[in-house]
């Protein structure tokens, strides 16, 4: 998976009976179903069943690992059509195991107030950094393999993290990360819903690995279990995938074995266009 058309490609479910889709997977080098895959897969399930409204909110659990090789079946629930907002709750399940349920609320368009956050004002541009894709070919070899093999996969989605961690100095850090992204290949004309289902799909990158650097010292992908449980969206603006986005990601808290992150995505010139929250298992393997 190379380039957005491949990303659309798997999101874009097979319908297979009423308000019910079929979904495949593509490994992101987990052995694991990717959660944004799942969020954006449910996403596209459900945005099918609304008619002229824009998704504002979801909030996803994660129950059980997917299996790559088996097929997610998508159900809709139409919980609530509304004068402004329609709910629909969706449940993923492989084997007739429910291994995933989402919450989504769509709102009509309407005019009103409106203020933001501003974007960090000293933030490195992503022409000055490096990519995933740069970092590899530069430094392979002297990489831990486990970071080797997760830069090693394709994927559709261009990442400049602002400051580089060497993962061999052993050291704790601050817990907080910024990230450009950018989708490969040709954008074109993307609708809002796309937009979004696109955006919930990278939103699970780089997010709950933000928790980790505050015990870099003693904490790796080598020797700490990690694993989304949860992820909140919330979509404020529209946007243009043609340009680079910023991921502004921190860890206000890392308790009893479960780390929560939390984060902002603008646009370049600071358009403040989605927030995420995510609590994630963070647990160290004896």
């Amino acid at each position: 998976m190379n380039t957005l058309t491949d990303l659309l490609e798997l999101l874009n479910l097979k319908k297979d009976g009423e308000n019910q889709y079929l979904g495949q997977s593509y490994t992101v080098g987990s052995p694991n179903v990717f959660g944004g895959q799942v969020i954006a897969q449910a996403l596209n399930a459900a945005i099918d069943t609304v008619d002229h409204r824009y998704l504002n909110s979801l909030h996803a659990y994660f129950l059980e690992a997917g299996n790559l090789d088996i097929p997610i079946t998508y159900s809709v629930d139409h919980v609530r059509d509304g004068g402004s907002f329609s709910t629909r709750r969706i449940t993923a399940i492989q084997r007739d195991k429910t291994i995933f349920i989402m919450a989504a609320s769509f709102h009509k368009e309407e005019s009103g107030y409106d203020h933001q956050i501003d974007m960090k004002k000293t933030i490195k541009q992503p022409e000055d950094l490096l990519s995933w894709d740069d970092l590899l070919l530069q430094f392979g070899s002297a990489l831990p393999s486990k970071t080797r093999e997760f830069l090693e996969i394709n994927r559709p989605i261009e990442f400049k993290p602002t400051v580089l961690i060497n993962p061999l100095e052993k050291k704790d850090l601050p817990p907080y990360n910024d990230v450009w992204f950018k989708v490969k290949g040709d954008v074109g004309n993307l609708d809002y819903a796309l937009k979004q289902q696109v955006l919930a799909y990278i939103s699970d990158y780089s997010v709950l690995t933000t928790a980790i650097n505050p015990h870099a010292s003693k904490a790796h992908f080598g020797n700490t279990q990690m694993a989304s449980l949860d992820h909140s969206m919330w979509f404020f603006r529209d946007f243009d995938f043609n340009d680079w986005l910023l991921f502004s990601i921190e860890s206000p808290s890392a308790a009893n074995a479960r780390a929560f992150t939390k984060g902002n995505i603008f646009t370049r010139d600071g358009k403040l266009v989605a927030s995420v929250a995510q609590e994630g298992l963070m647990r160290p393997m004896r």
